[in-house]
């Protein structure tokens, strides 16, 4: 049964029966039932700030001391990451059961036909994903000590570790897809996107939690760079700034919509540098092995491995500026 809108009476004075009037006016445009639509109160999705408070205890945990000054010394790091992981867990578990019915109350889910299941046992499967993260976090960190030695190799202005791991925003941006990702893969809806364009507002870098990336992975300078859901990216592989790795115009379907689920971004392999502001687009395209695509370079095929992809600069032209005569 629908619930009965509630708009609030406006017996008073000015100001404030003009800004009665005006809330009457906004409660019609909202739908408080619980469904996927661009009308909706958000009442029963996650919150947006336990989802980013959650991410930063997570980021704490992969290196500590770069979000929270809580660590006084090492001979305390285990006490350290039971306390920060059992916060992260306790942020997470509920805005994740609140995620979970996306998962078929979801408009393209909806549109797709999907069912609830049989027993929505929200708790359980809560839990279930939780581990599974949580488990995943060591490989996480693996992985992030392969990026923050890529940073430091390939980055001649990094003098020390300690400044790669607590200024680069590069290896902050990867470190946040990389726990994204994890959540991807355990199909948690929503939650991944709210730490990857979060953390697109603290470093400029636009990473798609879906984008499967390898090992010693570095984007330096990362402002710009916008990295696809089905893009495919190899191990030692290295971005600058303003690199895009995007898809081609949309297939359509037959409501009109775009195609969802299939492969709309580049595949980069192994070794490859790519330099700023490069555009490489279409699921079809896949950059070689060793290659080297130059800055302000546009893509949309696919090139072997060992090529080095460069764009013809338009012709300058330099000529001395008039004076003014005094007068």
């Amino acid at each position: 049964m629908k619930k009965k809108k509630i708009s609030p009476r406006c017996a008073m004075g000015a100001p404030e029966a003009d800004i009665c009037r005006t809330a009457r006016e906004l409660v019609g445009l909202f739908n408080c039932e619980a469904l996927d639509a661009p009308t909706a109160v958000l009442t029963h999705s996650p919150a947006p700030k336990n989802v980013v408070d959650g991410l930063r205890v997570l980021l704490d945990v992969m290196f500590p001391g770069k979000v929270s000054a809580s660590l006084a010394d090492g001979s305390e790091l285990g006490v350290f990451l039971i306390r920060r992981l059992s916060e992260a867990w306790r942020l997470l578990h509920r805005e994740i059961r609140r995620a979970l019915p996306y998962r078929w109350i979801g408009e393209a889910a909806r549109t797709a036909g999907v069912r609830p299941p049989k027993v929505a046992n929200l708790d359980r499967e809560t839990d279930r994903i939780l581990t599974a993260f949580f488990a995943a976090l060591p490989k996480v960190r693996r992985l992030l000590i392969d990026d923050a030695q890529a940073a430091y190799d390939g980055d001649p202005a990094a003098l020390t570790f300690a400044e790669v791991l607590l200024s680069y925003p590069g290896l902050l941006a990867i470190a946040a897809h990389r726990l994204a990702h994890e959540l991807y893969n355990l199909r948690v809806p929503i939650i991944p996107r709210i730490m990857s364009e979060w953390i697109h507002t603290k470093t400029g870098t636009d990473i798609h939690p879906g984008a499967r990336i390898g090992r010693s992975f570095f984007i330096d300078h990362a402002t710009g760079v916008v990295i696809g859901e089905t893009t495919q990216i190899g191990n030692r592989v290295k971005l600058y700034q303003g690199v895009t790795l995007g898809a081609r115009s949309f297939a359509l379907g037959a409501t009109g919509l775009p195609v969802k689920h299939i492969k709309r971004h580049p595949t980069v392999r192994d070794d490859v540098i790519i330099y700023a502001h490069a555009t490489i687009l279409g699921g079809g395209t896949v950059i070689g092995a060793r290659s080297i695509i130059g800055s302000n370079v546009f893509l949309m095929e696919s090139i072997p491995a060992d090529s080095v992809v460069s764009s013809n600069h338009p012709e300058l032209s330099i000529r001395e500026k008039k004076r003014t005569k005094k007068t």
